[in-house]
């Protein structure tokens, strides 16, 4: 018997700033996708966008696309502080939602969206990509296994964010954050790769930035209930190669990741061939987030997945805003 084929998932995407993009491209490479609508703060950029990618309709307006039957799910990559009731709106209009990383960027937005999902019954995932590049998830793999055994994620996530422009230099709506945004990954990335819960967590902040307000160097330190440690150093000041490395130190081997690429600790190519997702970490999400909504499951980072890492953010949070 010929298995039914499902006709595409119809996709709008809003938000279509540098992340957004990447996205698109990712969608563009998927048959089970269909964007169909593109949204934006700025119509000129809804349109060019929507222009780009051969998509049939472009707005400022998300509820106006909230109301369009014909679309099943939303992507949000808008900014941070719209995310989470983007996607409390989407999940009440009906929509599955895939929300980019940070969920939210308070405990109480965090609690709300996962209230609303379960709710609902939908599918809501949150954008953690670090869970689907293929150098974490061959990590992962070989931890599983008992391989290898980690005793030490040492981690430098830098960028030049002296003023507030995007990573392909253009002016922000919007100010990132350390914390709730970039250290975001990390704080889940170990959690996912031990299968632990975060026991002691602490951070430092240095002097906020005078007209973005917001600290531009921190340094987190964690540590899970089965003793491995997680050194986190993070920076907006940072005039180099831009981005974050991530050093696994395990019991067998020390190895580096960057993104979708993972190097030994001296430097040789760790064939990645077996890692079971795509070379593209943007891909594997977006796979992800349609494969569970066409098998009616829980995706690989869907809220109730995720939200043990904002209440470590979130207790973070509240030791950097002691005097």
């Amino acid at each position: 018997m010929t298995a039914r084929l499902l006709p595409p998932l119809r996709i709008a995407l809003a938000g279509a700033g540098a992340f957004g993009r990447k996205h698109l491209d990712a969608l563009a490479v998927i048959e089970e996708a269909d964007v169909v609508a593109v949204v934006s703060r700025r119509l000129h950029q809804a349109r060019q966008v929507a222009a780009e990618y051969a998509v049939g309709y472009a707005t400022t307006d998300l509820t106006d696309v909230l109301d369009h039957d014909d679309i099943d799910a939303v992507i949000v990559c808008t900014p941070t502080q719209l995310h989470a009731g983007q996607a409390i709106a989407a999940l009440r209009a009906g929509k599955h939602v895939q929300v980019e990383i940070p969920l939210a960027d308070s405990w109480a937005d965090a609690e709300r969206v996962a209230a609303v999902q379960r709710e609902t019954g939908l599918i809501c995932m949150a954008g953690h990509t670090r869970r689907f590049n293929p150098s974490h998830r061959w990590i992962r793999t070989r931890i599983a296994v008992g391989d290898l055994r980690l005793r030490h994620l040492e981690v430098q996530t830098y960028f030049l964010r002296r003023s507030n422009l995007n990573v392909l230099g253009q002016p922000r709506s919007w100010t990132d954050h350390l914390l709730w945004h970039h250290a975001a990954h990390t704080v889940d990335l170990l959690r996912y790769q031990t299968g632990e819960e975060i026991v002691a967590a602490s951070a430092l902040q240095g002097p906020p930035h005078p007209d973005l307000r917001i600290a531009m160097d921190m340094s987190v330190h964690l540590r899970t209930s089965g003793g491995t440690l997680c050194t986190l150093s993070l920076s907006f000041n940072h005039d180099g190669a831009q981005g974050s490395v991530f050093r696994y130190i395990t019991d067998t081997g020390t190895y580096i990741a960057r993104y979708d690429d993972l190097t030994t600790g001296h430097g040789a190519p760790v064939d990645l061939s077996s890692a079971g997702v795509p070379a593209n970490g943007i891909e594997g999400q977006d796979r992800e987030f349609l494969a569970a909504i066409t098998q009616d499951r829980q995706p690989e980072s869907g809220i109730e997945s995720v939200l043990p890492s904002y209440q470590v953010l979130a207790g973070l949070h509240e030791q950097l805003a002691q005097p």
